[in-house]
């Protein structure tokens, strides 16, 4: 058994219960604490630390160099076989891709929600998540990126131009969406957040990172500012995070 593995079945079994916090099981079987494998720069790590804090979930950090390749390490493929991260440990199963971790913790840690009740509701903000979780991010993956550079020799401003057009392009659409619906407030859904909320800040992070300009969208920005007022937000940050450099 590998190194990584076999540190994830001792904690899984350690039997330690759940730490004390507003996320409970949706059974009474105690657990021991979660363990997520992400970088601190990751989007997708970002987005699942958000929505770990937001339904105050206990849970120990792995950390996967991606700089370093330990993504692609046998160690690692062992946990996920897609050698992406994050992924996440509960219990005895390990869960990839960061929407169907947060439909996982929605359904097994319920308190609080990251989803409307309303079924119509439900829909659109499932919708906004997935604009920027399936038609923004995996244009400008830092695997694309590399592929840009290492595969068809484009330079940094051609890759930077690429960023920022597919940028642009998927922020537009997102803003359209917003305004179409009309049923955003401080959040993507009226002044609650929720799990649209948590996919669209680290994308407007990774933007900012890259200094795109996002003042065309003014919807999805306000609703960004508003989110960093709150803790799940902004204690998940990437420059927070023990393994940032």
């Amino acid at each position: 058994m590998s190194a990584l593995r076999a540190a994830a079945v001792a904690a899984r079994r350690a039997g330690r219960g759940l730490p004390a916090g507003r996320c409970s099981p949706s059974s009474d079987v105690q657990r021991a604490p979660m363990i997520l494998y992400g970088f601190f720069r990751s989007s997708t790590s970002y987005r699942l630390r958000i929505a770990l804090a937001f339904k105050g979930a206990a849970h120990d950090a792995r950390f996967v160099s991606l700089p370093k390749m330990e993504h692609k390490s046998a160690d690692y493929l062992a946990i996920n076989p897609q050698g992406l991260v994050p992924a996440l440990v509960d219990g005895d199963h390990v869960y990839t891709q960061t929407l169907a971790i947060m439909e996982y913790l929605e359904e097994a840690y319920p308190e609080p929600p990251m989803l409307p009740a309303a079924l119509p509701a439900r829909a659109y903000v499932r919708s906004i998540s997935q604009i920027v979780s399936c038609d923004i991010h995996p244009l400008n993956n830092v695997r694309v990126l590399k592929y840009l550079e290492q595969r068809l020799s484009l330079g940094e401003n051609e890759r930077m131009a690429w960023y920022a057009h597919w940028i642009g392009e998927g922020f537009r659409s997102l803003e359209a969406a917003l305004r179409h619906e009309g049923l955003s407030g401080r959040f993507v859904l009226g002044d609650t957040p929720g799990m649209a909320d948590i996919c669209l800040v680290p994308q407007v992070f990774n933007a900012r990172r890259f200094n795109c300009d996002l003042s065309d969208y003014p919807t999805a920005l306000g609703i960004f500012e508003n989110c960093m007022q709150l803790d799940a937000f902004t204690t998940t940050l990437p420059q927070y995070q023990p393994d940032a450099f």
